[in-house]
C-alpha cells in the first residue's frame, strides 16, 4: 500500500505526527484515497453474498410494489454511480499522466460499481419484501462519515484558495455529499406493504411490524402508545393485535407437532423399558412406581425444554449476539477511561484528545444501552412466547389427563403452573445467560486486571472461588425450599373449592371452619418464604459485596507485596470499573430449574389412551356398542372397578341401566367413552357420541350458547328441542331468553333446568349414540314423562339413535329395548323388560316394591333467576349476570400506598430507611477514601500507611456489606408481614360477602387475585421497593460525587432532571394502566381452565376438545396483548433515560478534561466512574418505581373487594346471647315477611304470615317463580329481609349473628357438595362430634359399609369437589351431615334425587324417625313425600295462596289438587 502511494505521488498511508502529535489533528492524502474511500465498499461487497443467500432462504413476504421511496433511492443511488464516473472521466480529461494517478482513479471507479451494487440491493430487497435495509443503512452511513474527511479538507481548500480554484469539482463533491446523506436519511424509513401481505385489513396493527430498522432500534415505534397513554387512560381497545409470530396458533402449532412426536417416543423408550424391567422382575412395587413416575418428569423437563428451544432457539440467539457486542463494548468502557485518567495525568496532552476519549466515552455507553436493550428485548420476547408456549401445553394436558392423573393435577396446581410458574420462567430466560457468560466474564476481567497490576490481580480469584460456591449452595437450598409452592398449590385448590362451594359453607356456617385450614396453609407458604428470603438477603449481600472484596484482596496484595507498587487514580479507578462488572445475579437460576421440574411432572402425567374405546365409522346395523370381557378400573395401578362386562347394544336400541348407588351405572357409561382405563377386553362404539353427566355442567354463556355448543344454529330444529326438553316455558321468564347469560357452574339455574339444559345440548348435537346419566332424577313425574316422551323414548326425538340410559325411573324401563342391573361393578342381569319380570329376580322384586313411587321437581327454574337482572337496566343489558373483572384507570391512589405502608409498619418503615442511608453513607465513605489513597503522591516511589487504609477501606466495605444485607431482610419481612395482612383481609372479605356477589363475580376474578395477585404482593412489591431505595440512594451519592468533583455538572443536570421527570411522566401513566389491563385480561385465562377442568369429561365426549383450545388459545392472546406493550414500556424508558445518563457521563468527563488543571486525577476517576452508573440507575430507579407501582396495582385489587357490601353480623350479633339449647322447640313464625333480590326489583316474597309449630312437618309447593327457594334463603338469612321479620322460638333472627343462626339450623341441599378432605372432615370440620358420632350418622344415612371398606376409614381422602365418589354417595354424605348437626329445624331441598328407589325409601324413613322431634320444612320436588306432611304450603307469585293439611287442599280441589292431577297422585 505504501508504494502505491509513493507511485501516485502521494504522502505515506499513516503518519503519527500529522494524525496524533499535533494540535490540529488530520488524516495523510493516501489513506484518505484508500481507506476512506475502499472501506464502505469492502464492507458491501463483503456482506452482499451472505445477505442475498439470507433473503433467498427466508420466507417470502411477496413483493413492494414501486413506492416512490423506493424509486427516490434508486435514482439517488444511479445518481452516485455517474457522479463516480463522470469524476473518472474529469480526472481524465485534466490529468495527463494517468498512470501516476492511478490509486486516485481508482476510488471513483470502485465506488460507481458499489452504488450499482446498492441499487441491485434494493430491487432485490423488494422482490423479497424486505422493507427496511440494516445492512444499506449502515453501508450509507460509513460513506457519510468516511466524507466528513474529505468534506474538512475541501471546506478549508475553499477557504485557503477560494471557490474557483476548482469550482466543477468542489460543486461535484458538495452534490456527492448530499446524495449520500439524503440516502442515509431516506434509508432510515420502512417502505410499503408487501402486495400479498395478508394483515393489510388488520385493525390497530402492532407498528413494529411497520417500523424501520433504526426505529426498532431505539422503540420510537413504542413513542405512540405512550402520548397516548399520557393524555388518556387506556383501553383494552388501544392494545395492538398480536405480532404473527408472537400467536397462540403460530407457536403451538410447531410446538404441539414436535411435542407429541417427543412424548410418544418417551412413551414408547418408556413402555419397552417397563417390559424388560416386568421379565427380570416381580409385580412393581409402589418405590419402582414411583421412580418411573420421577424418570419420565425428568425426560418430559428435557423434552419441553428441547421443544422450547428448538421453537425459540434462532430468535434468543440474535439477543445473544446482541449481548456479545454489548460485553464487548462494555470491556472497552475500562481502556477508555484508563487513558482518560492518563490524559489528565499528562498535562501536556492536547486538549483535544481529552475530549476525543469523553466522546469516546459517550459513544461507547450509548451502544451499550442500546445493545443492553435489544438483547433484553429478545429475551423478554421469548419469555412471552414461552407463557404461551407453557400455557398452551398445560391447557391441552388438562384435556388428555386421566381420571387418576386429574386427582394429583388439581386446579390448583395448574392455576400456579400458569401464574407463578410462568413467570420464573421467563425470568429464567434473562438469567439463563449468566451461566455460560459469567465465567468468560470474570476470565476477560481478571486478564485486564492482569494487565494493569500484574501477577496480585489474580488473588482476586479467591474471593470469587468464596462468593460464587456459596450463592450455588444458597441457591440450592433456596430451591429446596420450593415446598412454597406445594403450599401455594393446596392454597389456591382449596380457595377453588371454596368458592365452588361457597353456598353450602354459607347454609352450614363453616366460614370459619375453613378459614384456618387456608391459614394454615398460608402460614407454612409465608414460612417458607421467609427463609427463602434470609437466604437471598446472604446471597444479594455478598453479590454486592464481591465487588469490594475483590477490589480489597487485589488492592491489599498489590502494595503489600512490593512497596514500590504505588496506587495511582488510573489502576484504582479503571480496577474499581472492570470489577464492577463481576456483579452476576445468579440467584434466579434455581427456581426456574424447579418451575422446570414441576412442569415436567405435570405434562409427564398419565394421559386417556386412545385405544381405550376403538371408534369406528357409523353403521345403521349391527351393535352400535359392544363390550366383551371388559375389566376397568379408574387408575392404571388401582383394583378393577368394573369386572366382566359383556353387552351388545343394537343400532338405534333403547338400553335403560339401573343399579344400587355405587353399583356402577356411571362408571360403565365412563367406561364406553374411554374415561376409565381398560385393563382387559374389548370396546367400540360406531358414529358420533353425545353424552350427558350425572351432574349437569354448565358453562358461563348464554342459554343458547350452553346447548348450541359450538354448532350452528337451525331454528326449526332448535326450537323443536327447547320444545321436546321442556324449555320453552323458562324463556319467558328469562331476561333475556336464550341470550340471557348463565352463571358459572349454572347457579342461576335450577338442577331440574341445568339437566334439561345439558339434555338440550346432548340432543341439538344429533349424534349416532346417546349416553345419558340418570337425566330424569332432578325432574318431577310430569317433566320426567314429557321428556322420556319427547325426547329419549321411542316416540321421541331421539328415536332410531342409540340411548344407554342410566335411571332410577322405574316407570320408563317398560319401553326399553334392553335392561341391564349394575351391582357391584358387574352387570347381575341382563335382558328385555318381560324377560326380567318373568325371571322373578332381584329386579322384579324391585319394580313390585316401588312400582307406586313417583317424582316430582316444582321449580324449573329457581326463584332467584327472577331477581338477577334489574328490571332498569334489561332493555340496555338483558341477561348479563356476571361482571367483568373491573379496569381502575388513572395513577394508583396514595391511599394504596398508605394502605400498603400501614400494613408493613412504622417500626419496620424506619429501619429501612435508616439502614439504606447508612449503607449508602459508607458507600460513600469507602469511595472516598479511594480517591483520597489514588491521590496521595509517592515519596521515593512507594506510599504509607499501607495497613491503615486497607483497614479503613476494609471497615467501610464491611459495614457496607452488612448494611445491606439488614436492608434486603428488613425490606423483605416487611412484605411478608404485609402479604399476610392483606391476603387475610382478602380471605375474610370474600367469605363474607353476601351470595349475590359470588352470582355476579366469576371464580376466575378471585382465583386472579388469590394467585397472581397475592404472589406480586409476596415477592415482587418487596423486590421494587428494595431495587428503587437502593437505586435512589445511590443516585444521591454519585450526584453528591460528580458535583464536588465539577460543580458545573449542575448546569447540565437540573435540565436532566427536568426531561427525566417528563419521560418519567409519560411512561408511568401507559405502564400502570397496562398492568391493570394485563391483570384484568388474565382473569378469563383462569375462568376458563377453571371451567375445562371441571367439564373436561363432557368435552371429551363431544370431541370439542380443538374448539375450547382455540378459546384458551384466545384467552391468552388478549392477555399477551396486554403484557407485550408493558415489557416494551420499560425498554422505550431505559433506551431514554440512558441516553439522558449518557449526557451527564459526557458533561462530567468534558468539565473534567478542561478543568484538569484544577482536579486530582483521584477525584475525576471518583466523579467518571460514577456518572458511568447513572445510565444504569436512572434506568432502574423508574423501572423499579414503576414496578412498585404495577405491583401495587396488586393491593388495589385486592382491597378491591373490601368495600364491596358484606354479611351483617357473620359471627354473632352484640349484646345478644343465644341460650346453648337455642331453638328449643324449632317453632317458626313469619310475621309480614317480604323479601327482595335487589332494591328496586319486584317482591320475590311478600306479606307472608304463618306460624309453625314444634315438630311439625311443612312441605312448601309451587309453580315456577312462587318463591319456595325464596323462603328458605329467607330463613337463612342468605338474602335479608325487605319487610317484616322470621322469628325463630320467639327471637328475630335479624338480631342473632349469622354464624348463630345457621349453626343452630340444618338444610340439605339439591346438590350434593364435598370438598377434598377426609371423610371425617366433610362431615364435622369443626372436629365436635366423637367418631362413635360420626360412625352412627354413616349407619344411619346406609354409608357405614361403605365407609368401612375403605382402606382409611373416616380418613379417607375425598377429591377435588368429591370426585372419588358416586353422586348418590356424595348425596347420603350431605344427610349424614344433617344427622350429626342433629338441629330442632331442617330443610330439604330435594335431597334424595340421585339415589336408587331403595336407597331413597330407607333415607325418608331415616328423616321420618331420625328428625321426628325436629321442625322439618321440605321444598317439595316430588309430591308423593309430603303427602303425609302436617301441612302443604302452596305458593305462587312470592305469597301464600293455599295451606292447609294434603287431604284437607285435596278435598278444596285447588292448586294442590291440580298439582297432584298432573303428578298422576290422584
Amino acid at each position: 500500500m505504501e508504494a502505491l502511494c509513493n507511485n501516485s505521488g502521494l504522502d505515506p498511508l499513516w503518519d503519527w505526527n500529522i494524525t496524533w502529535y499535533t494540535s490540529t489533528p488530520d488524516l495523510t492524502k493516501c489513506f484518505q484515497h484508500t481507506v476512506l474511500v475502499w472501506f464502505p465498499c469492502v464492507y458491501l461487497w463483503t456482506c452482499s453474498p451472505l445477505y442475498l443467500v439470507y433473503l433467498q432462504l427466508r420466507p417470502q413476504k411477496g413483493i413492494i410494489p414501486l413506492s416512490k421511496l423506493c424509486c427516490s433511492k434508486t435514482l439517488l443511488g444511479l445518481s452516485l454511480a455517474s457522479f463516480g464516473l463522470l469524476e473518472m472521466f474529469y480526472f481524465l480529461v485534466k490529468n495527463e499522466e494517468v498512470q501516476n494517478h492511478l490509486l486516485i482513479l481508482l476510488g471513483p471507479l470502485i465506488r460507481s460499481l458499489t452504488m450499482v451494487l446498492a441499487v441491485v440491493l434494493i430491487q432485490m430487497e423488494r422482490i423479497k419484501g424486505t422493507r427496511s435495509s440494516v445492512l444499506l443503512f449502515l453501508f450509507w452511513m460509513f460513506l457519510v462519515l468516511c466524507s466528513m474527511v474529505p468534506l474538512k479538507v475541501t471546506i478549508e481548500q475553499i477557504i485557503d484558495q477560494g471557490l474557483s480554484s476548482d469550482a466543477l469539482r468542489f460543486v461535484a463533491f458538495f452534490i456527492c455529499f448530499s446524495l449520500q446523506l439524503i440516502e442515509l436519511v431516506l434509508s432510515c424509513f420502512s417502505d410499503c406493504r408487501p402486495l400479498s401481505d395478508k394483515h393489510a385489513n388488520i385493525q390497530n396493527q402492532c407498528p413494529e411490524e411497520d417500523a424501520p430498522f433504526l426505529s426498532k432500534f431505539f422503540f420510537f415505534w413504542f413513542s405512540s402508545l405512550v402520548v397516548r397513554g399520557y393524555r388518556r387512560p387506556l383501553q383494552a381497545a388501544d392494545l395492538w393485535t398480536l405480532r404473527d409470530q408472537d400467536s397462540s396458533v403460530y407457536i403451538m402449532t410447531e410446538l404441539d407437532k414436535f411435542w407429541s412426536q417427543s412424548c410418544k417416543q418417551l412413551q414408547s423408550w418408556s413402555w419397552s423399558r417397563s417390559r424388560s424391567q416386568s421379565r427380570s422382575s416381580a409385580v412393581p412395587t409402589e418405590k419402582t412406581q414411583l421412580l418411573k413416575k420421577n424418570q419420565e418428569g425428568r425426560g418430559c423437563c428435557l423434552i419441553l425444554l428441547r421443544a422450547l428451544g428448538r421453537s425459540f432457539g434462532l430468535y434468543f440467539l440474535v439477543g445473544i449476539l446482541c449481548l456479545l457486542a454489548h460485553d464487548a463494548i462494555m470491556f472497552a468502557v475500562p481502556q477508555v477511561l484508563s487513558v482518560l485518567l492518563g490524559f489528565m495525568r499528562d498535562k501536556d496532552a492536547e486538549m483535544w484528545k481529552g475530549l476525543l476519549f469523553a466522546s469516546l466515552l459517550f459513544i461507547l455507553s450509548c451502544l451499550q444501552s442500546v445493545l443492553h436493550h435489544q438483547f433484553m428485548f429478545h429475551c423478554f420476547t421469548v419469555g412471552m412466547r414461552l407463557k404461551t408456549a407453557v400455557m398452551g401445553l398445560v391447557y391441552r394436558k388438562s384435556l388428555l389427563m386421566s381420571s387418576a392423573a386429574r386427582q394429583q393435577g388439581t386446579l390448583g396446581e395448574i392455576i400456579n403452573l400458569i401464574s407463578a410458574d410462568t413467570q420464573k420462567l421467563m425470568d429464567f430466560v434473562v438469567y439463563f445467560n449468566s451461566v455460560w457468560i459469567a465465567p468468560i466474564e470474570i476470565a476477560l476481567c481478571f486478564y485486564f486486571l492482569w494487565q494493569l497490576l500484574g501477577l496480585p490481580a489474580l488473588a482476586g480469584i479467591t474471593a470469587v472461588v468464596l462468593i460464587f460456591p456459596l450463592n450455588g449452595i444458597i441457591a440450592k437450598i433456596r430451591s429446596k425450599l420450593q415446598v412454597q409452592m406445594k403450599f401455594t398449590d393446596s392454597r389456591i385448590k382449596l380457595m377453588n373449592e371454596i368458592l365452588g362451594g361457597v353456598k353450602i359453607l354459607k347454609f352450614y356456617s363453616w366460614e370459619e371452619a375453613f378459614l384456618p385450614r387456608v391459614n394454615v396453609l398460608r402460614d407454612g407458604e409465608l414460612s417458607a418464604l421467609k427463609t427463602s428470603q434470609i437466604l437471598y438477603s446472604v446471597s444479594l449481600a455478598s453479590f454486592n459485596s464481591s465487588s469490594f472484596l475483590i477490589a480489597l484482596i487485589v488492592f491489599g496484595v498489590y502494595v503489600l507485596i512490593d512497596e514500590q507498587n504505588v496506587l495511582d487514580a488510573q489502576k484504582i479507578f479503571v480496577s474499581v470499573a472492570l470489577i464492577n462488572i463481576l456483579k452476576t445475579p445468579l440467584s434466579q437460576l434455581p427456581f426456574a430449574v424447579v418451575s422446570v421440574r414441576r412442569l415436567g411432572n405435570f405434562l409427564s402425567q398419565d394421559e386417556l389412551k386412545p385405544d381405550n374405546v376403538e371408534r369406528l365409522p357409523h353403521s345403521p346395523d349391527g351393535d352400535a356398542v359392544l363390550v366383551q370381557d371388559g375389566f376397568f378400573s379408574w387408575s392404571t395401578s388401582g383394583p378393577p372397578y368394573l369386572q366382566r362386562i359383556n353387552m351388545m347394544v343394537e343400532a338405534g336400541s333403547l338400553v335403560a341401566v339401573v343399579g344400587h348407588v355405587g353399583s356402577g351405572k356411571s362408571s360403565l357409561l365412563a367406561a364406553m367413552l374411554g374415561e376409565m382405563e381398560r385393563r382387559r377386553g374389548f370396546v367400540s362404539i360406531k358414529g358420533s357420541v353425545s353424552y350427558v353427566p350425572q351432574q349437569a355442567w354448565i358453562q358461563n354463556a348464554s342459554l343458547k350458547d350452553n346447548i348450541l355448543f359450538g354448532g350452528q344454529r337451525m331454528e326449526s330444529w332448535y326450537h323443536r328441542v327447547l320444545d321436546a326438553c321442556a324449555l320453552l316455558p323458562d324463556l319467558d321468564i328469562l331476561p333475556a331468553r336464550d341470550d340471557t347469560e348463565i352463571g358459572e357452574k349454572g347457579m342461576n339455574l335450577s338442577g331440574g333446568q341445568r339437566q334439561r339444559v345439558s339434555l338440550a345440548r346432548a340432543t341439538y348435537r344429533r349424534s349416532d349414540v346417546y349416553l345419558l346419566d340418570d337425566p330424569l332424577s332432578a325432574v318431577d313425574a310430569q317433566v320426567g314423562q314429557h321428556i322420556f316422551d319427547r325426547v329419549i323414548g321411542p316416540g321421541g326425538l331421539l328415536k332410531g339413535k342409540t340411548r344407554v340410559l342410566v335411571t332410577h325411573g322405574l316407570s320408563f324401563l317398560s319401553k326399553a329395548d334392553l335392561v341391564l342391573v349394575m351391582e357391584d361393578g358387574h352387570i347381575s342381569e341382563m335382558g328385555s323388560y318381560m324377560e326380567l319380570m318373568d325371571r322373578k329376580g332381584a329386579f322384579a322384586k324391585l319394580i313390585h316394591t316401588f312400582s307406586g313411587t313417583q317424582r316430582r321437581e316444582s321449580s324449573t327454574l329457581k326463584d332467584k333467576m327472577m331477581g338477577l337482572v334489574d328490571q332498569d337496566s334489561v332493555a340496555e343489558n338483558a341477561g348479563k349476570l356476571t361482571e367483568a373483572d373491573k379496569v381502575h384507570t388513572g395513577r394508583v391512589k396514595l391511599q394504596m400506598y398508605r394502605e400498603y405502608f400501614r400494613t408493613v409498619g412504622l417500626t419496620f418503615i424506619m429501619t429501612i430507611v435508616f439502614l439504606c442511608a447508612f449503607q449508602q453513607a459508607a458507600s460513600l465513605a469507602y469511595n472516598y477514601w479511594l480517591s483520597l489513597w489514588a491521590d496521595e503522591p509517592p515519596v521515593n516511589g512507594t506510599q504509607s500507611d499501607h495497613q491503615l487504609k486497607l483497614s479503613v477501606f476494609a471497615a467501610l466495605g464491611f459495614t457496607q456489606g452488612l448494611a445491606m444485607f439488614g436492608t434486603t431482610l428488613a425490606i423483605a419481612l416487611g412484605g411478608i408481614v404485609a402479604s399476610r395482612h392483606l391476603h387475610t383481609d382478602l380471605l375474610y372479605s370474600v367469605l363474607h360477602s353476601p351470595m349475590s356477589f359470588f352470582e355476579v363475580t366469576p371464580s376466575g376474578n378471585l382465583l386472579n387475585r388469590f394467585s397472581k395477585e397475592i404472589d406480586a404482593i409476596d415477592c415482587m412489591i418487596p423486590e421494587g421497593l428494595k431495587m428503587m431505595l437502593g437505586y435512589l440512594f445511590k443516585l444521591l451519592e454519585v450526584c453528591i460525587i460528580v458535583l464536588l468533583a465539577t460543580p458545573f455538572t449542575g448546569l447540565v443536570l437540573l435540565p436532566l432532571t427536568g426531561v427525566y421527570v417528563c419521560i418519567q411522566s409519560f411512561y408511568v401513566a401507559s405502564s400502570c394502566q397496562l398492568r391493570r389491563l394485563e391483570a384484568v385480561s388474565r382473569s378469563p385465562i383462569y375462568s376458563h381452565f377453571n371451567e375445562t377442568v371441571q367439564g373436561v369429561g363432557t368435552i371429551r365426549a363431544f370431541g370439542e376438545q380443538r374448539r375450547f383450545i382455540l378459546q384458551a388459545d384466545r384467552h391468552i392472546d388478549n392477555n399477551q396483548e396486554a403484557y407485550f406493550p408493558r415489557f416494551v414500556a420499560t425498554r422505550w424508558l431505559a433506551v431514554n433515560l440512558e441516553f439522558l445518563g449518557n449526557l451527564l457521563v459526557l458533561a462530567a468527563a468534558i468539565l473534567s478534561v478542561r478543568g484538569r488543571h484544577e482536579l486530582s486525577p483521584g477525584i475525576v476517576g471518583l466523579a467518571v466512574t460514577h456518572s458511568l452508573q447513572v445510565t444504569g440507575i436512572l434506568s432502574w430507579i423508574v423501572r423499579s418505581w414503576t414496578d412498585v407501582e404495577n405491583n401495587i396495582v396488586s393491593v388495589e385489587r385486592v382491597k378491591e373487594y373490601e368495600n364491596t357490601t358484606k354479611e351483617v353480623a357473620p359471627i354473632s350479633m352484640e349484646g345478644c346471647s343465644l341460650p346453648a339449647a337455642w331453638p328449643s322447640t324449632g317453632t317458626l313464625q313469619f310475621e309480614n315477611f317480604g323479601l327482595r333480590y335487589r332494591k328496586g326489583l319486584d317482591w320475590a316474597l311478600k306479606d307472608i304470615s304463618l306460624s309453625i309449630q314444634d315438630r311439625e312437618k311443612v312441605g312448601i309447593v309451587g309453580r315456577t317463580g312462587a318463591g319456595k327457594s325464596s323462603l328458605a334463603l329467607g330463613i337463612f338469612r342468605i338474602l335479608e329481609a325487605a319487610s317484616g321479620r322470621i322469628l325463630i322460638d320467639g327471637i328475630n333472627i335479624t338480631q342473632i349473628g349469622l354464624h348463630d343462626l345457621r349453626s343452630r339450623i340444618t338444610i340439605i341441599p339439591q346438590d350434593p357438595v364435598l370438598f377434598s378432605g377426609s371423610v371425617r372432615m366433610n362431615l364435622d370440620p369443626f372436629e365436635t362430634c366423637s367418631d362413635e358420632d360420626v360412625w352412627k350418622a354413616l349407619e344411619l344415612a346406609h354409608l357405614s359399609s361403605f365407609v368401612s371398606a375403605l382402606p382409611h376409614k373416616l380418613n379417607h381422602q375425598c377429591c377435588e369437589g368429591g370426585e372419588n365418589l358416586s353422586l348418590g354417595q356424595r348425596q347420603l354424605l350431605c344427610l349424614a351431615r344433617a344427622l350429626l348437626r342433629k338441629t330442632r329445624i331442617l330443610v330439604l331441598d330435594e335431597a334424595t334425587a340421585a339415589v336408587d328407589l331403595k336407597t331413597d325409601q330407607l333415607i325418608q324413613s331415616t328423616i321420618r324417625t331420625q328428625f321426628n322431634d325436629c321442625t322439618i320444612l321440605t321444598i317439595a320436588h316430588r309430591l308423593s313425600t309430603i303427602m303425609d306432611y302436617t301441612r302443604v304450603i302452596v305458593m305462587d307469585r312470592g305469597s301464600i295462596v293455599e295451606m292447609d293439611s294434603p287431604s284437607q287442599l285435596l278435598h278444596l280441589q285447588g292448586h294442590f289438587y291440580q298439582m297432584c292431577l298432573e303428578a298422576g297422585l290422584i
